[in-house]
């Protein structure tokens, strides 16, 4: 009682006559997200990928890095879900990355209201090594294990449902933290800004001696030491690696 009493004062008013009239604040509530148009899929979860490809003989490849260099051109956008994990350096997944992956969000999703997709295929590069104390020569080793090539930009997954961004984001970024490169979970309206950030960033730039303009007027005969892809991709990726700060 004394609690109420103390806390009455505030919701009163005193009216014409110097008498006290209770009113009624104004509530300003947000109105709940629209899940009309969401549909849960039979099997919600991640599916099982395979170690290994299922072809009867698999050809040894070369090592290369033009296949986890530059921009990514294929699944850099939402097509189901509202949420994903989103890769900001290039790299190769093995079989128990994508394994993780799919226990880490199998566990910690409620697969009555939230579904996962993948958006990368199963291992199919194979990669040789030679076993330990194999003295060198003979040819290329045998096949060790098969990866997955991920380039800059492109989305590992995609996670959906009746659920916020903050139910979500924890087990993404713990996920997230074990891949050999930096990634980060992301929503449709973070992407969105992330990318309308980087335009911004491009077209306020008020240095006029950016990385293009430099490489395309040759000075001090700096392309003879930049490779193709410096002059292509202007210097923003170097090796696996993306440089998000430069302009």
């Amino acid at each position: 009682m004394l609690r109420w009493r103390l806390r009455a004062p505030l919701l009163t008013r005193a009216g014409p006559a110097g008498v006290t009239e209770p009113r009624a604040g104004i509530k300003k509530l947000v109105m709940p997200p629209d899940y009309s148009g969401i549909v849960i899929p039979e099997k919600p979860k991640l599916k099982f990928m395979e170690k290994a490809p299922a072809v009867p003989k698999v050809r040894r490849e070369p090592r290369r890095l033009r296949d986890i260099r530059g921009p990514s051109q294929v699944a850099t956008d939402f097509t189901q879900g509202q949420y994903g994990i989103l890769a900001l350096g290039g790299g190769y997944l093995h079989w128990g990355h994508l394994e993780m992956l799919r226990l880490t969000i199998g566990r910690a999703m409620d697969p009555k209201s939230m579904f996962a997709i993948w958006r990368l295929p199963a291992p199919s590069k194979p990669v040789t090594r030679k076993s330990l104390g194999h003295r060198m020569g003979g040819g290329k080793g045998p096949i060790d294990r098969y990866v997955t090539a991920v380039k800059s930009g492109r989305l590992l997954l995609e996670l959906g449902g009746r659920c916020q961004f903050q139910e979500v984001e924890p087990f993404l970024l713990q996920a997230a933290r074990k891949l050999p490169f930096p990634a980060v979970p992301v929503s449709r309206a973070s992407l969105e800004r992330m990318r309308r950030e980087e335009e911004e960033r491009k077209l306020q730039n008020q240095n006029p001696w950016s990385f293009e303009r430099v490489v395309s007027a040759n000075m001090m005969g700096m392309r003879r030491y930049l490779s193709p892809y410096d002059l292509r991709l202007h210097g923003r990726y170097w090796g696996k690696f993306f440089l998000k700060h430069r302009v």
